[in-house]
């Protein structure tokens, strides 16, 4: 079992303490995820255990030969390289010995009579078997085929945010490093992938590190939790749900100890304030503790529950009116004879493909794109604040405080209470201490939570969210789902966040592209509940047919062509051609290891080194029994 250490690790940022003297380990099984407020330094320490960075103080030890993968959250590619180039980077010689493999077949299949490229690839072929590569190949694409990787001679230089957020998935994967560190894996991914990376990572044999906004995601994957806050690792065991409640406990028990502390400190405070006029050294031992005390209470960090319930406009019934609404964006329709009406109070989230135009139409209820055809009838008090997903611009040099003190040095609550622009950032956490800061120290998720401040200042009573949980934390997401919850005004939220749709959303729009907009009353976790069992009854539906069938229709057939292939690809003819022995041989190794167990019981180190041996061959027997039964299909075609 191996292992990655944090020892006494300390590094800061300006004059602000990131993490101090901070100790803890990750081995081989573990799945960790990294939290903390927006600002804390999680990308820092991410950045430091793979070695971008470097502490002023502490160390990473790693034993020898040690591997880690790092999925930056803004991928860093070179723009020059083709796809295939980009995810099959690297020294490793398995990943030398695919990148070759896979070059030369390209090669022999465009001139498969010429000599040279027929020594190329048998000897290719040699260094896959001598690296025991061919189980990496197959896995490698499988990961290509589920993240939607499919063209890999494209230049990096034209991809979007979300393909190169999947190519550096597909990296990072393909590599099974011993720690594999995911900076928001989930950011522009749709729930289909998401998914599946969820039950990929579930079952990785390496050890893992994540941040991530997304709380299913975390719920679903981590089996311990570390938390940095106020420069400190707090550990917890389990996933993100035992976290919630170790650190509520945790924090019941802090403000327990925090009322025992202010009483004693109002005791001391009355006792300083009488004036002994002489203290012998006996006395100067209790002022000493007073000092203490004060310090402690003036340290003290529980984070309290926020409340955000700022004043908005007055709003009529209706807020957009939508009418027949049609809109081409970039040569693909977005909206087709598009009609909804938003009312007040709604809570509306839209998803889907990526892609598909939901941002656009966000655009279209601000304002800031016209229809091609139809009408967009905007309610008369309707005052909109759009959360994009590009911050304003920021002037580096102003302060915190200064930057909404320009909306006003304070503002009103919803039920007419007024409170100062510190009392509101201390509620949308950021510390007292930070409020002098200028703005360009602050880190990204730090500037993206100001900007939604300021927007929330303006008294706004309509909501538009771009995808607000791809730059905040899971601190200010709850804040922001609370402040929902009693929001006057209509919400309108574009998201892949299922756990931040279903706080925020009782009304879905599923963008599906090319202007097909599915409505769908109710949560996000329903929906995609309802089309995974509507998808599995129409697969047993034409499983049954099938089998009952033996004659089919002209038209049937072709629906059929149309909705899968027909015979393998010459890739798929050579794994079928050894996929059953591979089978047998797994089986035959299986035996053999619960053999020997049975006759080494008496030793636990062995046995233990035989265990994890059965778990490695059983995981790749499942997989290539999966793999088998798809090939299996086309068989006789």
């Amino acid at each position: 079992m191996k292992e990655m250490k944090v020892v006494n690790l300390t590094k800061t940022y300006g004059e602000k303490v990131l993490f101090d003297d901070i100790n803890f380990s990750i081995q081989t099984g573990e799945r960790v995820g990294l939290i903390g407020v927006n600002g804390t330094g999680k990308s820092n320490l991410l950045n430091v255990i793979t070695g971008k960075d470097s502490g002023e103080k502490g160390e990473i030890q790693t034993p020898k030969g040690y591997t880690m993968g790092y999925l930056l959250q803004e991928q860093e590619f070179n723009e020059e390289l083709t796809v295939f180039d980009t995810i099959f980077e690297g020294d490793t010689p398995v990943l030398v010995a695919l990148r070759n493999y896979e070059k030369a077949l390209e090669n022999l299949i465009l001139d498969a009579m010429n000599e040279k490229h027929q020594k190329a690839y048998t000897k290719a072929e040699q260094a896959m078997n001598d690296h025991d590569a061919w189980l990496a190949e197959t896995n490698a694409k499988t990961i290509l085929s589920k993240l939607g990787v499919i063209d890999l001679e494209q230049p990096i230089a034209t991809l979007s945010g979300g393909q190169r957020k999947r190519v550096g998935l597909a990296q990072v994967l393909i590599q099974e490093p011993d720690l594999l560190v995911l900076d928001e894996p989930t950011n522009h991914l749709d729930f289909k992938t998401i998914t599946w990376l969820e039950n990929y990572l579930s079952s990785y044999r390496g050890a893992l590190l994540l941040v991530t906004h997304d709380r299913y995601f975390l719920d679903r994957i981590a089996n311990r939790m570390i938390e940095l806050s106020h420069g400190k690792a707090i550990m917890y065991s389990g996933n993100y749900e035992s976290y919630i409640i170790a650190r509520a406990e945790r924090q019941e028990a802090s403000i327990r100890a925090d009322h025992k502390r202010k009483q004693l400190y109002t005791k001391e405070l009355a006792w300083m304030r009488t004036g002994a006029k002489a203290r012998s050294t006996k006395q100067q031992a209790r002022i000493n503790r007073f000092s203490d005390l004060e310090e402690n209470l003036q340290q003290s960090n529980v984070d309290d529950s926020v409340e955000m319930n700022l004043e908005g406009s007055r709003i009529g019934k209706r807020v957009f009116d939508l009418r027949d609404a049609s809109l081409t964006f970039v040569g693909h329709p977005i909206i087709e004879k598009f009609n909804l009406l938003i009312q007040a109070k709604d809570r509306i989230g839209i998803s889907g493909k990526n892609g598909a135009g939901k941002s656009t139409l966000l655009n279209v209820l601000a304002g800031r794109i016209s229809l091609d055809s139809g009408e967009l009838v905007v309610g008369e008090t309707v005052k909109v604040a759009y959360y994009t997903q590009m911050t304003e611009e920021m002037d580096p040099k102003k302060r915190v405080i200064s930057f909404l003190q320009e909306i006003g040095e304070e503002v009103e609550t919803s039920n007419g209470e007024r409170i100062s622009v510190t009392n509101l950032l201390e509620q949308f956490l950021f510390e007292k201490s930070s409020h002098g800061t200028l703005i360009g120290k602050l880190s990204g998720g730090e500037k993206r939570r100001l900007y939604l401040l300021k927007l929330l200042m303006q008294k706004p009573n309509v909501l538009l969210l771009d995808e607000p949980t791809n730059d905040l934390d899971i601190a200010t997401l709850t804040v922001l789902e609370d402040y929902i919850e009693t929001f006057p005004g209509a919400v309108i939220s574009v998201s892949h966040d299922r756990y931040f749709l279903d706080k925020t959303a009782e009304k879905l729009l599923i963008f599906e592209g090319e202007g097909k907009i599915i409505p769908y009353f109710g949560t996000i976790t329903d929906y995609i509940a309802e089309e995974e069992e509507e998808k599995m009854e129409y697969q047993e539906k034409r499983s049954s047919d099938k089998g009952s069938n033996k004659e089919t229709t002209g038209s049937n057939k072709a629906v059929e062509k149309e909705e899968s292939k027909e015979k393998f690809t010459y890739l798929e003819r050579k794994e079928w051609d050894s996929i059953e022995q591979e089978l047998l041989d797994l089986d035959t190794e299986i035996v053999a290891v619960q053999k020997e167990m049975s006759e080494n019981g008496s030793n636990s180190a062995y046995l233990q080194e035989l265990q994890e041996k059965l778990s490695s061959l059983e995981k790749t027997l499942g997989e290539k029994m999966t793999r088998w039964e798809y090939l299996s299909q086309f068989e006789n075609n």
